[in-house]
C-alpha cells in the first residue's frame, strides 16, 4: 500500500509540474539534467605549474554541484561556462571548518580582466591589484577589493554538497565579461 501511495504522490507531482514545463517529457528532461558536478581545479602555486581541469558547461535548468567532502583549507577552483561566458567558482573551508564560496574575480578589479585569484601559501592573491585574503575572508563581504562573494541566497547548502543554480550564475556572468584567466 505504501508503495502505491508514493507512486500516486509522484504522479500527482509530475502532472502538476508538467503544467509549468509544458509536458511530462520536458519535466523528465529537466529532472535528469538539474545538476552537474563540477570538478575542482587546483591552482595552488607550485613553481610555474598549475593543474587544469575541464570546464563544465552549465545550461538552463542545471546547477553546479560541489561536493563538500572535496573541500579543505586549500582553495578549490571550479571552472564553468554559462551561455558562452567562462567563469570560475572558489570553494574552501575556513579555519573553523565553515565552507565559503566566491566567484574567482575581484569586486573592484573584475573589469580589468585580470582581477582573479591564485592561492599563494595560505592566502588568495588578486592578480591585478595584489591584495591578498585569508580563507576566513572568502565570501564574507560584498563590496571592496576582495573575491566576489556567493552569499547564502545565491546557493543551496546541503550536508554533503553545495548547489549554485544556472539562474544565479547567469545573473552574475557580467562580472566575467572581460575575464582573461586561462
Amino acid at each position: 500500500m505504501k508503495k502505491f501511495m508514493t507512486t500516486a504522490a509522484m504522479v500527482a507531482m509530475l502532472i502538476t509540474t508538467a503544467a509549468e514545463y509544458g509536458s511530462v517529457v520536458n519535466v523528465m528532461a529537466a529532472a535528469s539534467s538539474t545538476t552537474k558536478t563540477a570538478e575542482k581545479k587546483t591552482t595552488k602555486t607550485t613553481g610555474d605549474k598549475e593543474d587544469k581541469e575541464e570546464t563544465v558547461k552549465i545550461e538552463k535548468g542545471d546547477s553546479v554541484v560541489i561536493k563538500t567532502d572535496d573541500l579543505s583549507e586549500d582553495a578549490a577552483f571550479y571552472p564553468i561556462e554559462v551561455d558562452g561566458t567562462e567563469m570560475e567558482v572558489i570553494a574552501v573551508k575556513d579555519s573553523e571548518g565553515n565552507i565559503r564560496t566566491a566567484f574567482n574575480t575581484c569586486q573592484i578589479c573584475y573589469d580589468s580582466g585580470n582581477g582573479y585569484y591564485k592561492q599563494e601559501g595560505d592566502t588568495l592573491v588578486c592578480q591585478n591589484c595584489g591584495n591578498s585574503f585569508t580563507m576566513d575572508q572568502v565570501g564574507q563581504t560584498a563590496g571592496g577589493c576582495n573575491p566576489y562573494p556567493i552569499m547564502d541566497d545565491g546557493k543551496t547548502v546541503e550536508e554533503d554538497e553545495i548547489q549554485i543554480s544556472y539562474d544565479f550564475l547567469k545573473e552574475s556572468s557580467d562580472i566575467f565579461a572581460n575575464w582573461k584567466r586561462k
